[in-house]
């Protein structure tokens, strides 16, 4: 298999962090991984979106998907509203709270927090929107609904939550198929059962389970 995968890291994040999800689709589905890396806290999410538009464009390759986690969802989001691709291919969100964030909000109340923020938290995550997904390519979401995480010490979830981020800020109308998983917000790029199921929906456009 030819196929590329995009991955889009989330906040305070390298890219790194995704090694074993990036074997596994390797050894498991034969997917080349792409990391996009870029500076989450000082740069403005126009200019990440238009950089992610710039680096896909280089790729070479039949079929190029888009991962994205946490953050990286929304900066994904951004960048095919504003610029087409020319490749085919499938979209998968994993813990993206392109509803808005509480936790955002909660870090965002304070000076020293919207600065360890960054411009693209504060300026959308930590506001609530309305969002749709209407653009030409299938979109998965993944959530985790293990609450244990540093966004618990920021906002109380009375719902379903990764320890992050709640499920229902993951749900984006217009989404082809959306999955929740008994994993935490950082587990989701480290479970084998997660890699399992963006290897589902990206070859066939829905999940296993």
């Amino acid at each position: 298999m030819d196929d590329a995968v995009v991955y889009v890291h989330g906040l305070w994040m390298v890219g790194a962090e995704a090694a074993l999800l990036a074997r596994r689709l390797r050894h498991e589905r034969g997917y080349r991984l792409h990391t996009f890396r870029y500076a989450s806290v000082r740069q403005p999410l126009p200019s990440i979106a238009a950089a992610l538009h710039e680096a896909i464009a280089h790729i070479e390759a039949p079929r190029v998907h888009l991962l994205g986690h946490s953050l990286g969802g929304l900066v994904i989001l951004h960048c095919l509203q504003r610029y087409s691709m020319s490749q085919p291919g499938r979209v998968v969100f994993m813990g993206s709270p392109v509803m808005g964030s509480r936790s955002a909000q909660a870090l965002c109340r304070w000076p020293l927090g919207r600065w360890l923020a960054g411009h693209a938290v504060a300026n959308f995550l930590a506001t609530p929107r309305e969002a749709r997904w209407d653009l030409p390519r299938e979109l998965g979401i993944i959530a985790g609904t293990r609450p244990l995480g540093t966004g618990r010490l920021l906002a109380r979830f009375r719902e379903p939550n990764d320890g992050t981020v709640a499920v229902s800020e993951t749900q984006l109308p217009g989404a082809k198929a959306h999955l929740a998983l008994p994993v935490t917000h950082m587990g989701l790029l480290y479970s084998a059962v997660t890699a399992r199921e963006i290897g589902s929906f990206l070859e066939h456009g829905r999940f296993g389970l």
